[in-house]
């Protein structure tokens, strides 16, 4: 890797942090970087989920105030989602390697839709919840919200661009809650799904190291920013930035 190409994947990891801390879709920005550098698609997923584990803790701990009060909701749905990541981890080294080229393209578009019509979705749970004067949702979410935090983390063991997005809309339609409260919860599900895929792929993936490192020390300072100034950026340009790099990462693929 170029001296270039070390600080682009560095410059993307810091973008990342940032973005999962705040909404998820992060390896919307690093995967087509590190697969610009001539990673192989499974190498650069792996090494990406392993590099934004620190950021993932990172961020958790950006919103250590707002998980106050919320220990007995994250060890529930973190135990659920634990079981989801793992599982996700194992089909993407099962399964071979040509069906994640011609899965994740399609789960790239699914996931940039997510992005794009995220605000829709956002303002129709609060209209949902202003409709029911504020006793929307059950306290924890019932068997529906369980089962939704295991499919979707099943999805981020595997790939995991737009990860918290779903996260954000689940819980944000099952739950009565804050959505910064929420927000916390999503950073630190997200981080313990990414730390068991990333368990499970130090004993049976191939990793590049010089990325993992330059994600980890970029997503972790992303994590801090997020939390901190993140929110004061304009979602709009968020939202296209990630749109334009998950639109190179499909034409990336589809050209190899």
């Amino acid at each position: 890797m170029s001296v270039w190409e070390s600080l682009a994947v560095l410059a993307a990891g810091i973008g990342a942090g940032t973005i999962n801390t705040i909404v998820g879709s992060g390896t919307l920005i690093t995967f087509p970087v590190l697969l610009a550098t001539g990673l192989p698609p499974v190498t650069a997923n792996v090494s990406n989920t392993l590099g934004l584990v620190p950021g993932s803790i990172s961020g958790a701990i950006g919103y250590r105030k707002e998980l106050q009060g919320q220990r007995a909701r994250v060890i529930r749905l973190g135990a659920v989602s634990l079981v989801g990541g793992l599982a996700g981890a194992i089909l993407l080294v099962t399964l071979p390697s040509d069906s994640f080229d011609t899965i994740v393209p399609v789960l790239i578009g699914l996931a940039l839709v997510l992005v794009v019509f995220q605000p829709r979705l956002a303002a129709a749970l609060r209209r949902r919840q202003e409709a029911a004067g504020g006793d929307t949702g059950h306290p924890d979410g019932g068997p529906l919200l369980l089962s939704g935090m295991l499919l979707s983390s099943a999805y981020g063991g595997y790939f995991g661009a737009a990860q918290g997005v779903l996260y954000l809309g689940l819980m944000g339609l099952l739950l009565h809650e804050d959505l910064q409260r929420i927000n916390a919860v999503k950073n630190v599900v997200a981080a313990l799904v990414n730390g068991i895929a990333a368990v499970f792929f130090l004993f049976v993936a191939e990793f590049d190291w010089t990325a993992v490192l330059l994600i980890a020390v970029g997503s972790t300072i992303g994590g801090q920013l997020g939390a901190k100034v993140g929110r004061r950026l304009p979602p709009t340009v968020l939202r296209g930035v990630i749109v334009t790099v998950g639109i190179i990462a499909i034409v990336q693929l589809l050209l190899r």
